[in-house]
């Protein structure tokens, strides 16, 4: 799961504004800076102030940064079926965004779940989009139905059914559910206060809590693609930013290294190695800002 440190509000700053989905929900999103697009998408449970963490530097870089709350996630509406939180369903929220917004080709900057909805929407739409930044992706074709899905589990060896227990747990008890099914005790004790702190802070952002329980069920059952290989078919330039597993487990180094493989223009970023660990690039704002700056900056025409 991802879990940044915490980070400065910055929405005071952003325009705010509504986009409605072809089956009605409404997504909140915010928008920045006048230039290229740039469009953010958050990790499951997360908002969209977890992707870049606050930074401003993007759109006082010259770009137009977009972000929004996938469905049932911050501020936006639950899905009208519990069942619509797949990863087709999520890639056709960006569409709408997209058009909503006159935006034609973005860079797009997707964390987990919403790296695997970048990558769907790139599969299907490739000439919407002009580069790719994949932050921590982990989803891995080849796991066993029942096995670890990689949609941001948060162990190696976890199955759907964990992702069940925290569906569970927040129906039940909140955040105090959620917590105690997410077992904090197997997170290295480097990391576990900063993990406790900003899980607590980003599951009360959330105004449609059962809703969101619904999306823990469906998003890990979901398949971005099929197989590592339809990623040789991304034409596009791309980061993959990875984490060390020291510090995240459950995004395992080992899979981002072989999304990077198998797209064919892929640059691939990761902390260095040093004791005492560094924190993930993932969770620098800052410093994930300034690579995505020199890929969107790649791209302008």
């Amino acid at each position: 799961m991802h879990t940044p440190p915490c980070m400065p509000d910055p929405s005071a700053s952003r325009h705010q504004l509504t986009i409605e989905t072809d089956d009605h929900v409404v997504l909140a999103a915010d928008q920045a800076g006048d230039g290229p697009p740039v469009v953010l998408l958050h990790g499951l449970t997360a908002t969209r102030r977890y992707v870049l963490m606050g930074s401003r530097l993007l759109e006082r870089s010259a770009f137009r940064v977009i972000a929004y709350d996938a469905r049932a996630h911050g501020r936006s509406a639950p899905a009208p079926d519990p069942a619509a939180y797949t990863y087709p369903r999520l890639a056709a929220d960006l569409l709408a965004v997209l058009d909503a917004l006159a935006v034609h080709r973005p860079v797009l900057v997707g964390a987990s779940m919403g790296a695997h909805t970048a990558l769907r929407f790139a599969l299907d739409h490739p000439d919407r989009v002009a580069a790719l930044a994949l932050v921590t992706p982990a989803y891995d074709p080849v796991a066993p139905a029942h096995g670890p899905f990689g949609a941001e589990a948060h162990r190696s060896e976890d199955a759907p059914s964990s992702w069940d227990a925290l569906a569970r747990g927040l129906r039940e008890r909140g955040v105090e559910g959620f917590l105690a099914a997410y077992d904090l005790a197997a997170v290295p004790p480097r990391w576990r206060d900063t993990v406790e702190k900003v899980l607590r802070q980003r599951l009360s952002e959330h105004a449609h809590p059962l809703a969101l329980a619904d999306a823990l069920e469906v998003v890990p059952r979901s398949r971005p693609f099929e197989s590592f290989d339809q990623l040789a078919a991304i034409d596009l330039p791309t980061l993959v930013v990875a984490s060390r597993d020291d510090a995240d487990p459950g995004h395992p180094l080992a899979i981002a290294e072989r999304y990077a493989r198998a797209i064919p223009a892929a640059r691939f970023e990761v902390e260095p190695l040093e004791d005492p660990p560094r924190s993930p690039i993932a969770w620098q704002g800052g410093q994930l800002s300034r690579l995505v700056a020199e890929l969107a900056a790649s791209r302008r025409t």
